[in-house]
Order: structure tokens, then C-alpha cells, then sequence
């Protein structure tokens, strides 16, 4: 940008306007003066025609509201030019004005510009095939690259493009000062390079820090470099000398199979290095070299393929292996199908998601031989077993489809190690025990999808009954023994009419499983205050009454020093889920804590009472039905993962017509979920009616049981104390006769 210096006034004597006209520095139009107010701080285009060769005088404008400074001629129209590829439209709404004929203006190229360097450049950009003289400044200017054909579209006060690299003068921030008396270019690189500063006048122009330009925002594209076309010849490459020879020797690769695979040496100085060419069709495309101390490097610009690609041209498997000298030792087991990765292995898995074959540069080589991959139906992955080979594996199976691919396990060296790869079992064990391991590969694994060999371990388990409660663990009372057992990891839903008794007779559910197996539990009881429910426990677990009153008939209450004893058992066998403010605990809050509670504590069961209790919010798209079946999918999934039983209670939705009897599990409110998706069911039912029998009679109905090892469908009868809250067998034999023979 041109600037006239501070401090430098210039007048229109014969303007018919009073207003001042003002240019200079940024810094000197800013300052709050009377020669030059802050309020009149804009610059304009203004021309000289004083000569009779036209000049244009460059400035800049920094708002559209001071264009009342100037006289705007009504006769002036906007222009709209398109030629030669040069193509622009005014920057702002405000057109630019005519020369000012009696402007009095200085010289400025004598006084601020050195029109030889200017002249220079000039010189400079049309030596490589571009006219500046089209660019106007105030303009966009679109300009087309002669070697990519790209419309660059810039706006600035001169803009010129050549192979894709956009030139600009750009305004300079206030800590330019006074640098302006020089040109100022910048440049940024569209599409051809980085950017640079050009020389004028053999003087560098930098580009400037702090410039708010949108050339910063632009793609910086890799340049490719071609490939070379290389020969054994051209990199200096011969056959192996005896001291290699005898070092493949030891590693039990012949010189056969080194002579096969055009494995050659290279001299360096006294330093002689292994060779390993890499061929495609026959044809020399890279080379690897390896010295004395396993240092690894290759020749630069060439193209990367696997080590041996010719050898799987029609291959329908594949071997893929980590370095040369597996591959060369897998030849000696008698597979020859064998490709090596030219790049070794990466220290981990990315966690990133999977880049386009653009963006894999690590990985290059894969697409590259794409041809020759896509054939083989399948792909033996025989990396190294440490955790970078491992890694590399899995980033091969992502890319190659983990479909078709297979992997391997390289035998025990001692007890605690493993070899490592297939030249070390080579030189170990032998080619018949590399052979081995190759052809009991085994199918790579599929995140979700396994065989039942992976679960044979667990199925001796559970046959052996190893595990401990196989067969499921006795709720404690004779008449269930062969109704309903329990068992780790599944979901049981409980049912029943209000004041039957379902949290009472979880609740000494309980009480017997802590005091045969000592499970722990996790209490998640909306419908109990904490002390009702502490109480309630403690008279099971103590068989007294906590109160001596009405309830208690005369029984003796129990003593402080119970008391203090049933406080230690209360804490050491039950953890509490509760919401500590007003708001709804929700599924998904429950399940979290209870699995803390599991890690934490080492509980075994989860009680969820009830199911009304909760938080039930969802999408408005969302049905009540498909909301049971989500929700109970997750219970499900966590019993099964914590190896925790879960009892979830439910209430049964306002029955009709109701006549005394148990309900059933369809008639759960809510949704038929609950019985389709539980793994038992049990509906709780207390006798009311006193010519059916005693009133302290309960009904349990197993109404489902999915595994037909712990139980079955069938009734049982137990009798509850009221004074302790226990459950007790009775005989029901005459019982169920009386029922037969009354009604």
C-alpha cells in the first residue's frame, strides 16, 4: 500500500465543497487533531490527469460511510469488465470517482516510490506471463493459474497469480511505521508451494507479522515428488559377499532363497550394508537397507510396495509379515505366497477413525498393491507378538477387512515367553514347526462375532459346576427349592396386588441368601425411608421385634447390644441408592451406581423398587412399549456383565372386576415387556379371604423361569410372621385338599 507521509495536507482550492480532504499514515489520520479529526480518518482512490499520460494514485478506503467526503459525479457508472480471464466487480456498493482535475498532488512516485524497482517487479511478473496493469485497486480481481486452469478469486490492491501461488500488496499493521516507502508484497500459495517474499530491487520483502489476511487461511497442498526410476547399477547394489552369506546362513535362510528374492549388498566407505530390493513385475521400484546394527533406511522418492509383491501376484492366501527376514524365513517353511510391510510397526492402534487413501501415507503401500490384495481371499496376519506387531495387525485387518483375515500364535519359548516372529521360531524350533503355526491359524476376531471354541473354557467350567452356583443358590425356603433358584447375571421381576407383600418378601429373600452364600446387595427402595426399611431387615435378620408394641404380641423386643450387632450387618451387607434432592433417579443413574456398588463393594444382587418410582422420561417418538424394552434391555445387560442378580419390582396396572386371586404378569402396568424380557417371573399374592385359609398364608407364583436348570412354573406356600417379618415353609398338604374339595 502507498502512503503519502505524515503530516502531508492536501487541498482542492477549486472544489465547491468545504470539506477537507485528507491523506497520510493510519497512524497520523487517527490522531485526534484539528488539521486531521478522527471523524475524517479515510483514504480514497483519487487519479491525477494533470499529465498527459494518466497516473492512478493508490490508496485505501477504511469505511464506506466517509465516501461523503468526496464529490461523487452522477454521471459516473459502475464498469463490469470481462477479458482475456481477467474478470472483476467493484469492492464495495460506493463506485470510484473520477479524477479530481485541480487537485494540486505531489509526485508520488518521486517522493515515496522508487519507480526503477517498481518497474522491476513489473518487469519480473511479466517475464512469467503476467500483466499487472488489469488489477484495480479497490476491486476483486479474478485470476486464472496458467498451469492448473484455478479461478483464485483475492482482493487487494494488486493481485497476480503463476502456478497457483496468489501475489498481493497487503495493508501493513501499525508496526510497519514507516516501512511503507518500500513495495510490499506477500504471497500465499494456493496450490503449487509454500509461501515466500519476493526480491525486488534485490532487496528481501518478508511477509508481515500480524496481518489480518485471509491468505493465512489457505490449504498448504504437498508438493509429490516423482518417482525415480532406479537400477541395481544406479545405486551401486552387488551380489553378497561371504560374510553375509554365512550371517543368513546362521538365521537358516539358504542362498538359494537369497538369490531367488535378489537379496545384494551396498559398500559405503568401509561399511558394507544388506540389500533388500524391492520389485514390481521384475522391475526394480525400491530398495531397503539394513547395516551391522540394524539400522534400517531406504532410498528416497521411490515407490512403496511390499517386499516380495510379486510373489502373491495370483495368490488366494496371503501371508503378511513384519520384516525381510521373516519373509525370507517363511521361504524356507515352504511358503513363497509371503509379502513383507516395507515401514515396521507402529507403536499403538490409532483411535483415530479410518483415513481415505489420500490421507493413509503411513499405510501408502497397502493401496498401492491394492491389485494384488483384493484377489486373496485370504489373509494371514503373521506380525511380530509384541505389542507394536500386535498393533500393526490390527491396523492391516481395518484396512483389509477383518472378513478375511486370520492371525497366528507363535509357540512358547519357556514358560513365560513367547517367540517373537518367524525367523526366531526358524532358527529355534525349525521350518516343520513355522509350517505349523502357519496352517493352525485361526480366524481373526470381529468385534461381537465369536465361535464357541472362544467359550470352551467356561463351558468346563459350568459342566464341573467350577464356578459355584451353576445350578443357582436356594432361596432358604423348601417349597421353592424346585420352583426358583438363584442365579448370578439374571433378571427377575416380581409382581403383585398393593399389600401382598413383595418388598417384604424380597427383603427376606435377602436376609436368607446373606446368611448361606453372604451375598451383598445393592437397595435401590423409592417406597421405604431408610429406617423403615433398616428395621424391617434387622427384625429378619434378628427374629425380634424393633418395637415393643402393638405388633410385637408380647414378644421380646430386641437389646441394645442386638441392636449394635444388626447396625454392623445392615452396613456390612447392603449398600443404599438413593436420590438426595427432590428429583426422579432415572435407569440409567441407578445402573451406574449400582455398578460402582459392584466394584466398590462386591455386591451380588440389585433391587430396583418399584419401577413406577423412576424417572421415566422419553422422546416424544418414543412409545411407552419401546421404552420398557429399551429399559429393560439395560438391565439386563448389566446383570449379565456384573454377574449381579437383579430383582426389578413392578405394579400391576387397575384391575377390573378383580376377585381376590393373583394377577397375572400380562396385567404389569406399563408393558408386556416385562414377562417377554425377564428371565423369571413371580407374582406375590397374600390370602385375604379366611375360608380359603389361614390369613397369614402367601402364594408365590413362579409364573417363568428361562432356565430350565434352577426351576420351573408352579406354586409354593409360605407363612409370614408378622411380629419379624419372616417367611416360614408350612405344610400345605390338607390345605390344598381342603381348596380342592370347598368351592
Amino acid at each position: 500500500m502507498f502512503f503519502l507521509p505524515p503530516r502531508k495536507i492536501l487541498l482542492s482550492p477549486s472544489s465547491k465543497s468545504s470539506r477537507i480532504i485528507a491523506m497520510g499514515s493510519k497512524n497520523f489520520l487517527l490522531q485526534k487533531s484539528p488539521a486531521a479529526p478522527a471523524t475524517y480518518a479515510c483514504l480514497q482512490s483519487l487519479h491525477d490527469s494533470s499529465n498527459s499520460s494518466p497516473r492512478t494514485l493508490l490508496f485505501d478506503s477504511y469505511s464506506r460511510k466517509c465516501s461523503r467526503l468526496f464529490a461523487i459525479p452522477k454521471q459516473l457508472q459502475l464498469n463490469y469488465q470481462r477479458a482475456n480471464r481477467y474478470s472483476y466487480t467493484p469492492y464495495s456498493a460506493m463506485p470510484i470517482p473520477r479524477p479530481i482535475s485541480d487537485v494540486n498532488v505531489e509526485t508520488l512516485e518521486k517522493q515515496f516510490v522508487d519507480e526503477k524497482k517498481l518497474m522491476m517487479l513489473k518487469q519480473k511478473l511479466q517475464e512469467i506471463g503476467i500483466d499487472g496493469s488489469s488489477c484495480k485497486p479497490g476491486q476483486y480481481n479474478g485470476l486464472v493459474c496458467p498451469s492448473h486452469r484455478v479461478n483464485i478469486k483475492l482482493k487487494n490492491l494488486f493481485t497476480v497469480t503463476q502456478n497457483g501461488m496468489s501475489l498481493g500488496f497487503v495493508k501493513a499493521g501499525r508496526q510497519m511505521r514507516n516501512a511503507f516507502r518500500f513495495v510490499s508484497l506477500k504471497m500465499a500459495v494456493q496450490q503449487c508451494g509454500p509461501a515466500f517474499a519476493l526480491n525486488v530491487g534485490g532487496r528481501a520483502l518478508p511477509a508481515f507479522a500480524g496481518v489480518n489476511s485471509t491468505y493465512s487461511a489457505m490449504s498448504k497442498t504437498k508438493i509429490k515428488q516423482p518417482k525415480r526410476t532406479i537400477t541395481e547399477e544406479s545405486l551401486g547394489l552387488e551380489s553378497l559377499c561371504s560374510e553375509l552369506l554365512a550371517y543368513f546362513a546362521e538365521r537358516m535362510i539358504s542362498g538359494e532363497t537369497l538369490r531367488r528374492n535378489a537379496v545384494m549388498q551396498k559398500r559405503t566407505g568401509d561399511q558394507i550394508a544388506i540389500a533388500f530390493t524391492y520389485q514390481r513385475n521384475g522391475e526394480l521400484v525400491s530398495c531397503k537397507y539394513r547395516d551391522i546394527t540394524k539400522k534400517f533406511w531406504q532410498e528416497a522418492n521411490t515407490e512403496k510396495v511390499f517386499y516380495g509383491l510379486d510373489d502373491i501376484k495370483e495368490a488366494s492366501d496371503v501371508i503378511i509379515v513384519e520384516g525381510e527376514m521373516d519373509k525370507l524365513a517363511m521361504e524356507e517353511a515352504g511358503f513363497k505366497n509371503c509379502v513383507s510391510v516395507p515401514d515396521g510397526a507402529p507403536p499403538k492402534v490409532s483411535a483415530k477413525e479410518l483415513p481415505t487413501e489420500e490421507k493413509d501415507t503411513k499405510y501408502q503401500y497397502l493401496w498401492n498393491c491394492k491389485e494384488y490384495t483384493e484377489k486373496a481371499s485370504r489373509i494371514i496376519l503373521a506380525t511380530d507378538g509384541d505389542p507394536p506387531g500386535q498393533a500393526l495387525a490390527e491396523e492391516l485387518a481395518r484396512r483389509l477387512g477383518r472378513e478375511r483375515c486370520w492371525r497366528i500364535k507363535w509357540p512358547k519359548k519357556n514358560d513365560t515367553e513367547y517367540f517373537k516372529d518367524a525367523n526366531e521360531v526358524l532358527m529355534y524350533m525349525g521350518p516343520d514347526a513355522l509350517k505349523e503355526v502357519i496352517e493352525n491359524a485361526e480366524l481373526y476376531p470381529i468385534k461381537g462375532l465369536f465361535n464357541f471354541r472362544d467359550y470352551f473354557d467356561e463351558i468346563d467350567d459350568y459342566y464341573n459346576q467350577s464356578l459355584g452356583f451353576e445350578l443357582g443358590v436356594s432361596t432358604g425356603w423348601r417349597a421353592l427349592n424346585e420352583l426358583y433358584n438363584v442365579v448370578p447375571g439374571e433378571l427377575t421381576i416380581v409382581t403383585g396386588v398393593p399389600n401382598s407383600g413383595k418388598s417384604e418378601w424380597i427383603d427376606a429373600l435377602l436376609c436368607n441368601l446373606n446368611h448361606s452364600v453372604g451375598w451383598k446387595f445393592a437397595l435401590c427402595s423409592m417406597e421405604n425411608q431408610v429406617r423403615e426399611h433398616g428395621r424391617k431387615l434387622l427384625e429378619k435378620h434378628i427374629k425380634k421385634p424393633f418395637f415393643d408394641v402393638r405388633y410385637g404380641e408380647h414378644v421380646e423386643r430386641m437389646s441394645t447390644e442386638e441392636l449394635e450387632r444388626g447396625k454392623k450387618w445392615l452396613s456390612d451387607s447392603f449398600s443404599l441408592i438413593r436420590c438426595e434432592n427432590d428429583s426422579l433417579p432415572s435407569i440409567r443413574w441407578v445402573l451406574e451406581l449400582a455398578k460402582i456398588a459392584v466394584m466398590r463393594h462386591g455386591v451380588s444382587g440389585l433391587v430396583i423398587d418399584p419401577y413406577n418410582e423412576l424417572d421415566h422420561q422419553r422422546p416424544p417418538n418414543q412409545t411407552e412399549t419401546e421404552y420398557v424394552s429399551q429399559m429393560l434391555t439395560q438391565v439386563k445387560r448389566f446383570a449379565q456383565h456384573h454377574s449381579c442378580h437383579v430383582w426389578f419390582v413392578a405394579h400391576p396396572r387397575q384391575l377390573h372386576n378383580w376377585i381376590g386371586g393373583p394377577p397375572n404378569m400380562y396385567d404389569i402396568s406399563g408393558s408386556a415387556h416385562f414377562i417377554n424380557k425377564c428371565d423369571n417371573g413371580i407374582v406375590i399374592h397374600r390370602n385375604r379371604d379366611p375360608d380359603a385359609g389361614p390369613m397369614d398364608l402367601v402364594q408365590v407364583c413362579v409364573r417363568k423361569v428361562r432356565n430350565k436348570v434352577i426351576g420351573t412354573i408352579g406354586d409354593a406356600y409360605l407363612s409370614y410372621n408378622r411380629v419379624t417379618g419372616e417367611y416360614g415353609d408350612i405344610d400345605v398338604t390338607g390345605l390344598l385338599s381342603k381348596r380342592k374339595r370347598g368351592p
